[in-house]
């Protein structure tokens, strides 16, 4: 751990110049780019980090002989299905400047939505008055950026862990290498997390949960502040999906008491026990929906402000307007690794006590 703290400052170094070479060379710096044209870009650039993509974008530059835009990027697999299932690599769409040919039929990415869309021969869009595209999109089933990460993340926990675990076993309870950092984390969940907010009882029962949620959410926020660009807990989908699960496993072991305090709140007259049954309904469903937009909300901002920061030096393109913008950069990044740990913490701390309040027994 201490050694860990030595190196804080290097990790966020590395952090904030990933970002910086990951948006240099997709942005074009070049003094003849207007101030305007500059903003936009950057713009642009934000936007298309935050949605997911169908493919790892590494880095981009402008070819000086031919003035075209090269990418850098690691291609995933596109599966499509439009009367049948079309297969090809994300590279053959070269980032919605090639048409792709599938059996017969074209597709082409729209760049601005991350959308596919089937098109003519020559790969042309038709747009209503909202300049939205009204090209059929068939069904997308790709393997994108933020599902790749996803499984990336699930084997990499898998390992980790059950090399852990063997670890823990067959050293006589003593954990060794990098098990001595992950395991003063699993006993705080359970000690300071799901013991006093479950109960002694109760608690084994969310522990696997508690454990994966954490690491799960921890792990995806990490890689998000790397140059691979990802924003999984970012994603309103990704976030829903969690809360959803924590929705489900609180209501579904919930007991008989957990659902009396909900529809007649004993100890309370009976008028006010008639108002009080639509207010606690309700906040059965309030509740993960303030878990989903809690982590969206703020991994979501604090992606844009950081990528703003670092955009504000191509716009300033001096010594003292780039400097300052990238000091803000550098201490915005400790406070965004520090916020990739406190949001899974947080998002594991309200499940813990939520199953809580489902299975707590009646005071008598």
């Amino acid at each position: 751990m201490k050694n860990f703290i030595k190196l804080f400052p290097i990790i966020t170094l590395f952090f904030v110049g990933s970002f910086y070479l990951h948006a240099s060379f997709g942005i074009n710096t070049k003094e003849t780019n207007p101030k305007g044209s500059k903003k936009s870009e950057i713009k642009e650039y934000i936007n298309h980090h935050l949605k997911d993509s169908h493919s790892y974008s590494l880095t981009s530059y402008t070819d000086e002989q031919t003035g075209k835009k090269v990418y850098i990027e690691i291609p995933l697999p596109v599966i499509l299905y439009d009367n049948g299932f079309h297969f090809f690599m994300s590279s053959s769409l070269k980032h919605g400047k090639k048409v792709v040919e599938s059996d017969g039929n074209y597709y082409k990415l729209n760049y601005h939505d991350s959308k596919i869309y089937k098109t003519n021969k020559q790969g042309v869009f038709n747009y209503d008055e909202n300049h939205h595209p009204t090209n059929y999109a068939p069904l997308d089933f790709s393997i994108t950026k933020n599902i790749a990460t996803i499984i990336l993340v699930a084997i990499l926990m898998f390992l980790l862990f059950r090399s852990l675990a063997n670890s823990f076993i067959s050293n006589n309870g003593i954990s060794k290498g990098i098990g001595r950092f992950f395991e003063p984390i699993i006993l705080y969940i359970r000690d300071d997390i799901a013991i006093p907010n479950i109960g002694e009882k109760k608690y084994k029962d969310y522990m696997s949960f508690l454990l994966t949620v954490f690491f799960f959410i921890w792990f995806l926020n990490m890689l998000g502040l790397t140059p691979l660009g990802v924003n999984v807990t970012g994603n309103i989908a990704v976030t829903f999906s969690l809360a959803l699960l924590t929705f489900l496993i609180t209501n579904l072991t919930a007991n008989k008491n957990y659902w009396g305090h909900i529809f007649w709140m004993p100890g309370v007259p009976m008028l006010i026990k008639i108002v009080l049954a639509p207010i606690e309904l309700l906040g059965v469903f309030i509740k993960p929906f303030s878990l989903l937009i809690r982590l969206y909300a703020n991994i979501q901002a604090g992606h844009i402000v950081l990528y703003s920061l670092i955009g504000l030096m191509f716009i300033f393109n001096n010594m003292i307007g780039s400097s300052l913008s990238f000091v803000l950069a550098f201490f915005i990044s400790i406070i965004e690794i520090l916020v990739a740990l406190l949001q899974a913490y947080i998002f594991t701390m309200l499940s813990a006590l939520y199953f809580g309040f489902a299975v707590a027994e009646e005071d008598h």
